[in-house]
This record gives structure tokens, C-alpha cells and sequence, in this order.
């Protein structure tokens, strides 16, 4: 397989009984914030199970040749190398990511993902809820508790929390190779269908109210400054009664305004 899905759900399946239990019992010391603070709103917090020996903060992804080790917390709850082993292929990196209650990451890509000779990420639902929404390159991802999910994250992704609880993942980095090539191959075939995100689908009720205007396409392709094409566009949405952010635009417009525009007309 050398061009990758955008996702793919991988065979192994995690109790989730058993999950829940294993998060229970991380100590509330081992957490510490994402070094990555642009990227985030809110709290976006970790705890590092296999980590880099010698990074800067446990968090980080190791580099293709550094070497990685078993960090005190595994060590410590030796139950998380069950799940671990279960994973096809070389563990390179695992994570726990914990994103607090109305907090948000913000739309980005992880370009060294897309290596094809690096690693690929691998997402283990521990604790989520129906108001979390995961998009990669504009989909909402059907992630449940106990799923092992493999994600293009080398396309741009973000990730909403707008329920009342922590949205929790094991984050798993794994080397490419036969048995997770292999693994992802086969789960393709039960991969769930993934939706269009909020914004996606608020956006195509904007064009669809907007289109049989002629008059405001032409005003609105006339825009050229990007600012004030997003403060017209969202003034229309709120005009239409359609909850459309200005992260959801620059989301579009980031895939080639170009393109985007290219919508409005037809």
C-alpha cells in the first residue's frame, strides 16, 4: 500500500470496561500540558507511556532513527502494555491526550506524517462523547471507545470538544511495515463512512441559500480581501440563522480559495 486512505478502523478492538479502568488510575500528576500552546484553546493535556529518550518533553513524536523508551507511568501501570502489544507493528510513541471540555484544536497538519518512510498515528478512543467532533480534511471521523483508528493526519485535522466531559485518546506512533500495512488494508473493508464536518455541512446550506442570487454571488466573488470576504460571509450566515465560525472558513479557504470560491458559481 503506498497511497494511504484518510482513514481506516484496524482490526483490534479494546474493552472498553478495560480502558476506562487503566485511565482511571493515572495519577492527576502524570498529566502536563501540550507544548504545542498555538495550536490549542483551553486545556489540551498529556501523559506519555513510550517517549522519546531523550526529547525535551515526553510528548514530542520521536524523530525516524531516535530511540524511544518505556517512560515511568507504564512502567508504573504495566496494564497499558496489553493494549499496547496489541497494536500491529513497531511502537514508536503512545500518548494519552486528554482535551478538557469546551476547548479546541485548532485546525493544522502534521507534515512529517506524510513521510512514506516515517511513522503513521494511530488513535485509540479511551473516553469521548457525541459532541466531540474529530475532522481530517473536512470529515467528521466516527471514532467510539475501544476502536483503533489509523488517520491521515498529514491533511489538515482539528479537533471540537463541545461536550461536558474530557475527550480521551490513546495516540499511538507506529513504524510503518507489513503487519500495519497490512492491518490497515483489512480494515478498510469495515472502515463506518465518515460525514461532512458542522461547518462543512453549514457551509453548503450557505451556498445553497446564496446560489439562486446571482447578484450576491457576483458581490461576494468581488471580495478580494480575505478578512472582509470572511466578515461578509459570516454576516450572511447569521443572516440565514446557520452557526458558521470563522475557523470553518479559514478551514475552506486554507484547502485553495481558489477552489472554494469555485463553489459559489454554477
Amino acid at each position: 500500500m503506498t497511497d494511504l486512505p484518510l482513514a481506516a478502523r484496524l482490526p483490534p478492538r479494546f474493552d472498553a470496561d478495560l480502558l476506562s479502568a487503566l485511565l482511571v488510575a493515572v495519577p492527576h500528576d502524570a498529566w502536563t500540558e501540550h507544548f504545542n500552546t498555538g495550536y490549542y484553546l483551553g486545556s489540551w493535556s498529556g501523559a506519555a507511556l513510550v517517549a522519546p529518550a531523550a526529547a525535551h518533553t515526553p510528548l514530542a513524536p520521536p524523530g525516524r532513527d531516535e530511540e524511544v523508551v518505556d517512560t515511568p507511568l507504564l512502567h508504573a501501570q504495566p496494564g497499558w502494555r496489553a493494549v499496547l502489544d496489541a497494536v500491529p507493528g513497531t511502537v514508536r510513541s503512545a500518548r494519552l491526550l486528554k482535551l478538557a471540555p469546551g476547548s479546541r484544536i485548532l485546525e493544522h497538519a502534521d507534515p512529517d506524517l506524510g513521510d512514506p518512510l516515517g511513522d503513521l498515528r494511530l488513535h485509540i478512543p479511551l473516553q469521548t462523547d457525541d459532541a466531540v467532533e474529530f475532522c481530517v480534511a473536512g470529515r467528521v471521523m466516527p471514532l467510539r471507545v475501544g476502536e483503533c483508528w489509523m488517520l491521515d493526519l498529514s491533511q489538515p485535522h482539528r479537533v471540537d470538544n463541545d461536550s461536558a466531559r474530557d475527550r480521551v485518546h490513546l495516540v499511538v506512533d507506529v513504524r510503518r511495515g507489513p503487519a500495519l500495512l497490512a492491518a490497515i488494508a483489512a480494515g478498510l473493508s469495515d472502515t463506518p463512512a465518515s460525514q461532512p464536518a458542522r461547518g462543512e455541512r453549514e457551509l453548503a446550506r450557505l451556498r445553497a441559500a446564496v446560489v439562486t442570487d446571482p447578484v450576491l454571488v457576483t458581490r461576494l466573488a468581488a471580495i478580494t480581501d480575505g478578512a472582509a470576504f470572511r466578515a461578509a460571509t459570516l454576516q450572511l450566515a447569521a443572516e440565514y440563522g446557520l452557526h458558521l465560525t470563522e475557523a470553518d472558513l479559514v478551514g475552506a479557504m486554507r484547502r485553495g480559495r481558489r477552489d472554494w470560491m469555485a463553489q459559489w458559481i454554477v
